[in-house]
This record gives structure tokens, sequence and C-alpha cells, in this order.
């Protein structure tokens, strides 16, 4: 929160503010994550005991969870991003695009893409 009001000064209406606030929300969240996993990564390399090296092994994947979480494993996570965000967030290509870094066409073409690959992954459940 404190990061948009600070930031709030450099907003230049160049996109919509929505598209300004998810990036900087898209952002922060990206840089956590990769602090917790770096964090992650040296407590387990710190950690010397086996039984939990072993636990963590048998922990439950994303796909048994069920959900949107089931589908979306199928996808990298770029694409899985672009799903979210315009799937869930119900934002235009434009502002994904913006949000993302990337180009329009490359957005869409990531997301067609992405689409493609989980039609064709999923296609038999739909016929059963």
């Amino acid at each position: 929160m404190l990061k948009v009001l600070y930031g709030l000064k450099n907003f230049e209406g160049k996109s919509k503010f929505k598209t300004w606030l998810y990036s900087i929300t898209y952002n922060e969240c990206i840089t956590q994550y990769r602090k917790e996993r770096r964090k992650r990564r040296l407590l387990d390399a710190l950690s010397l005991d086996p039984l939990e090296e072993a636990s963590e092994e048998k922990a439950p994947k994303v796909e048994e969870k069920g959900g949107l979480d089931r589908w979306l494993v199928h996808v990298n996570p770029i694409d899985r991003e672009i799903l979210v965000l315009r799937f869930v967030a119900e934002l235009e290509f434009q502002e994904i695009a913006d949000i993302m870094h990337m180009g329009l066409s490359a957005t869409k073409m990531r997301y067609k893409r992405a689409l493609d690959k989980l039609r064709e992954k999923f296609s038999g459940l739909a016929e059963t």
C-alpha cells in the first residue's frame, strides 16, 4: 500500500489507473515470492534433518488440489499469469501486456497458445 501511495506522484496517466495499480501489485508479489523462495532454499540447504526432507517430498502436488490450479499447472508460469489476469481479473489484453511488460501481439499469442494447449490436454474430458 505504501508503494502505491509513494508512487502516486509518478503516475503519468499513460495507462488506466487500474493497470498501473495491478503492475505495482504484480511486481511486488513477484519480489516477495522470490524472497521467500530464496529464504526457503537457504533453509533447505542448512537443514540437516533427513526426515524433514523426506516429508517435503510427500507434500501434495498442485494437481491433487483440484479447481483452477488443476488446469493451470499444465501451462508455463507466464502463460498462467496471462490466463489469470484475463479470466479472474477480467483485464483487457492491453492492460495485461502493460502489467507483464510484453507487447500486445505477444500477449495475445501466448494467451491463444495456452488456451490451445489446455483444450488439447483436456479435450478427452469433455467427451466423457
